[in-house]
């Protein structure tokens, strides 16, 4: 961990990353890549320690509330935040200024602002964003190693709904030979419907490689699933995107399953909802449109 201090902390779309880096070590992530231009170790996080200051003052030039988001290229609940507790201190900020957050995380950590994320919701909105990947516990443990196993996350994303906060996952990435199977994908539909998840965002089955995570996702399957490295070379050589075998099925299946059981699954619907502060409870529209 090492501190840095920001020129600036909102994006242009009011995302915020309070941290660089993540200490969770999923094999997959695409925070990695070279493209991002991080000039650190990606596990020596750089943490913006007036990331929080930044943020009151942008929020204070709002003309009105808005939705803000957040960890969308680092956890915000990476185990530092224990200590450090920038995410806390920034939602406090975002309740004083009346927005909204939509925050994203592996991490049951989120669960220690369940009081902030309630009053938040009662007055603006508060929407928490939960990846999930597989079903298999010991397969997570695997791919990501550093943080809570999904039947963890499960009770996390049911705590959530007991509050009244509502909840979306994420759905990826699907791993060739690793996790895209009928039975996973039908077991995380029918985990979040069982949690009252609101919408899952999927962006079909793959997973995408770029210079700088390629290299880390395949020093990890080397380590732990010896021989689908030269497997996933042969298959795919060096594209980007690593689309399943069972792509089609599986994607097929997983709109089904969302529509069976009422869950959004139009990921533009979703993404605008999201990052809309206005009538939070107005389900209308996406209750007319057969998502």
């Amino acid at each position: 961990m090492h501190t840095i201090q920001a020129k600036s902390i909102l994006s242009a779309k009011n995302g915020m990353n309070l941290y660089r880096g993540c200490q969770h070590g999923c094999i997959y992530c695409d925070s990695r890549s070279r493209c991002y231009h991080m000039d650190h170790r990606f596990e020596d996080v750089a943490v913006k320690e007036n990331g929080v200051e930044l943020l009151d003052l942008a929020l204070r030039r709002k003309r009105r509330p808005c939705m803000i988001g957040t960890g969308s290229m680092s956890d915000p609940y990476t185990p530092i935040e224990e200590e450090l507790q920038l995410t806390r201190r920034a939602l406090e900020v975002i309740e004083q200024h009346g927005c909204g957050i939509a925050i994203q995380t592996k991490s049951d950590r989120v669960l220690r602002d369940l009081d902030i994320l309630r009053r938040i919701n009662r007055r603006s909105k508060a929407v928490v964003q939960m990846t999930l990947t597989t079903m298999d516990d010991d397969l997570c443990r695997l791919i990501e190693p550093n943080v809570c196993p999904t039947s963890r996350r499960i009770e996390v994303l049911k705590a959530f709904q007991r509050a009244g906060i509502p909840t979306v996952v994420w759905l990826c990435p699907i791993l060739p030979w690793l996790n895209d199977t009928e039975e996973n994908i039908r077991g995380i539909v029918e985990a979040c419907a069982d949690a009252g998840v609101r919408g899952i965002i999927c962006f079909g089955m793959g997973l995408t490689l770029r210079d700088g995570s390629r290299e880390y996702y395949y020093t990890q399957l080397d380590r732990h699933f010896p021989g689908l490295k030269e497997r996933t070379i042969r298959t795919y050589g060096s594209a980007y995107e690593l689309r399943s075998a069972h792509d089609r099925e599986l994607t097929a299946l997983f709109h089904r399953l969302c529509a069976k059981y009422g869950i959004w699954h139009d990921n533009d619907k979703i993404f605008r909802w999201l990052s809309q502060l206005e009538d939070p409870d107005q389900l209308s529209f996406f209750q007319q449109e057969a998502i």
